[in-house]
Parts: C-alpha cells; sequence; structure tokens
C-alpha cells in the first residue's frame, strides 16, 4: 500500500465496469484518482466507493470522444494534483455489424472512442508521465488478439490498441515511460447491453461464455482490475509493450 501513497491515477471510463472496478482497487492502495466518464452521477457514485488513505477521488466528468473534453479532463486533473504517474486508458464502446452491415458512422464511432481518444489522452499525458517516470494501461480485448464475427469495427479497434500499446512503448522505453495492455475476454459488465444487447440476449451470452472460455465462465470486472494495478505497479517494473490476456484462456482457444 506504501508504494501508492501520493501516486496519482487518472481512469476515463470510471463511471461502471472495469473502470469502476480499477478505481476501487487504486484507491484501497491508497492512490490519489481522478475519474472521468460521461455520466456524472454514476461517476459520483463510484467515487463514493473508493475508501481509502488519500481521500476522496477528483471527479471530473466529460466524453473523451470531444477533443476538448480530453484537453480539459488532462488539464484539471494536473491542476488538481499537480503530476500524473498513471494513465488507464479503459473507457470504451462495441457496436455490432459486419463489413456488410456496419455504417461509416458506426465505425467513426468506435474508432473515435477506442483508439483515437487513447492516442489524444496519451499524447497529452506523457509530458506529466515522463516528468514522474510514470505508465500507461491500456484496456484492449481478446478482440484485439483474436478475430471473431459479428463486431467488425471494435475488433478493428481493439487490435489498434494493442498495436498502440507496443508502438508507444518502444518510443518511451529510454525515457522511463512503462506502456502495457491488458485483453479481456467476455467480462460481467454494462458493455454489451449498452451496445445493444437485450436482457435475454446478454444472458444467453454469458452462458455461451462457459464454452468459450477455457475456464468456463465469463471474468469479473474486479479480476480485470487487479491485472490493471499490477502492470501499473512496481511488481511489473520490467514489463513493458505487453499485452496481457484476462480472458479465462479464451485466447488460446480453436472455434468450437
Amino acid at each position: 500500500m506504501v508504494r501508492w501513497i501520493n501516486k496519482v491515477v487518472l481512469i476515463t471510463g470510471a463511471s461502471s465496469g472495469i473502470g469502476a472496478a480499477a478505481a476501487q482497487k487504486f484507491a484501497q492502495l491508497g492512490a490519489s484518482l481522478a475519474l472521468t466518464g460521461r455520466k456524472v452521477d454514476n461517476l459520483n457514485d463510484v467515487a463514493k466507493k473508493c475508501t481509502g488513505t488519500a481521500g476522496a477521488p477528483f471527479v471530473v466528468p466529460g466524453d473523451i470522444s470531444n477533443e476538448a473534453d480530453t484537453d480539459r479532463v488532462l488539464k484539471a486533473t494536473i491542476e488538481k494534483y499537480g503530476k500524473l504517474d498513471v494513465l488507464v486508458n479503459n473507457a470504451g464502446i462495441i457496436e455490432t455489424g459486419t463489413i456488410e452491415t456496419t455504417s461509416l458512422e458506426q465505425f467513426d464511432r468506435v474508432m473515435n472512442t477506442n483508439i483515437r481518444a487513447v492516442y489524444h489522452l496519451t499524447m497529452l499525458a506523457v509530458p506529466h508521465l515522463i516528468a514522474t517516470k510514470g505508465n500507461v494501461v491500456n484496456v484492449s480485448s481478446v478482440n484485439g488478439i483474436r478475430s471473431f464475427p459479428g463486431v467488425l469495427a471494435y475488433n478493428i479497434s481493439k487490435m489498434a490498441v494493442d498495436q498502440f500499446t507496443r508502438c508507444v512503448a518502444l518510443e518511451l522505453a529510454a525515457k522511463g515511460v512503462r506502456v502495457n495492455c491488458v485483453n479481456p475476454g467476455v467480462t460481467v459488465t454494462n458493455l454489451h447491453k449498452r451496445g445493444g444487447m437485450d436482457e435475454q440476449t446478454y444472458a444467453k451470452f454469458l452462458e455461451h461464455s462457459k464454452n468459450t472460455h477455457a475456464m468456463g465462465r465469463p471474468g469479473q470486472a474486479s479480476e480485470v482490475a487487479d491485472a490493471i494495478v499490477f502492470l501499473a505497479s512496481d511488481s511489473s517494473s520490467f514489463v513493458t509493450g505487453a499485452s496481457l490476456p484476462v480472458d479465462g484462456g479464451r485466447h488460446a482457444m480453436c472455434p468450437r
């Protein structure tokens, strides 16, 4: 816990799911938090659950697919804490569609949130991360490692996150900044329901996950959060450019 005292962590998409779980983990370890997301009420609810020695998280609402919001979120975090040690690029969306059915509007929405915003916020954060010898943890997906039909734009965006992670890791390694990503499998969050699944379809999707994941179940947000904290910590001080599957073995499986 001592390692996280006076460490500042900025988490995007912190209003639910993996981002919210990561916020609670970092708070328990004593980190100072800046939480951003689009839903103010949800952010405030998450902040109330973040109990730790550093006090209440700094809540700075924003939509990171909007350039002005991204710039404001980073500036507000630095104004609040004076530095940045860890950036967790977690915010993401999913939309269904194939090459025959995915519109350019869908493609742009997914790419703007899942990779363009990650590029932009990381670019803005780099000078501050160099100053603290900090690090970045991106939230990708098993879809960045393996190919799945029906979510074409999402697959492309997450593959781009993996490549972005490796490239930036190489560019910043000599400056003492590490960059890694986690690649969750199906994880119990509201991502898929926000992407259009109704309750019945989502229930069937989770049931099917018992067959598509070697460990026989979907993951929990807290399990992905544990991996994020590990990659952000000094325990992974010699790890950079890594894509860490947190997917119950799904990335290693053949179709069946």
